[in-house]
């Protein structure tokens, strides 16, 4: 059990591409927000849910709280659940990723004492909602508020934060297919996700 990071879940409601709300879709037997939470509470000892201030309540046997800061997207989240935290540093994932990998993510919680930020890159891309994060963004995060700017990445290249890119092959090591690394958007998302429980098909298959 992680003691010196807290896990923090994305859970805002907003899921405009979708056309529902995607915290209560099911893929198997579980809805995408209950496969997150079982993942982050089996890890972490201190747990935490962050949804949008305008968004329907949340029934969980952990903390749930509202946006500090309305209309931040994850930034917001991100910010709210860093300012809450008792612990020096979070995991911060979005409940849209189905297919958390607790080695994954255990690997990259040990590589926190080196950085900030420590964040995933995948296809070439940066996961900001898959990454962990240190008390030291916190003013950082406030400037990029002041100044409007509610992109996550932008954080990487500021200058008085130390970054830990986490790549694709030393994922791979630990997830082979990339599973956990999915993560759902689009209904076709969602049935890619769903074939996964299917033998013989899915992503990575």
């Amino acid at each position: 059990m992680i003691t010196d990071v807290t896990g923090v879940l994305l859970a805002g409601g907003k899921s405009r591409r979708m056309g529902e709300d995607k915290r209560f879709i099911l893929v198997g037997q579980e809805t995408l927000f209950d496969r997150s939470l079982t993942v982050l509470r089996e890890l972490f000892e201190a747990v935490c849910v962050v949804i949008a201030q305008d968004s329907p309540s949340l029934q969980a046997d952990v903390s749930v709280v509202r946006d500090l800061i309305p209309d931040c997207g994850s930034l917001g989240g991100l910010y709210t659940g860093l300012r809450l935290a008792k612990t020096p540093h979070i995991f911060l994932v979005a409940c849209d990723m189905p297919f958390l990998n607790p080695d994954v993510i255990r690997h990259m919680v040990q590589l926190k004492d080196s950085a900030d930020i420590v964040i995933s890159r995948w296809a070439t891309r940066l996961q900001p909602t898959h990454a962990v994060y240190g008390r030291n963004c916190l003013p950082v995060i406030e400037e990029m508020m002041t100044l409007h700017n509610r992109k996550i990445h932008s954080m990487v290249s500021h200058p008085s934060l130390r970054v830990c890119v986490v790549p694709e092959a030393e994922i791979r090591h630990i997830d082979h297919e990339g599973r956990s690394m999915f993560n759902i958007n689009t209904p076709s998302d969602l049935e890619q996700a769903r074939s996964v429980c299917d033998p013989g098909t899915g992503i990575g298959s």
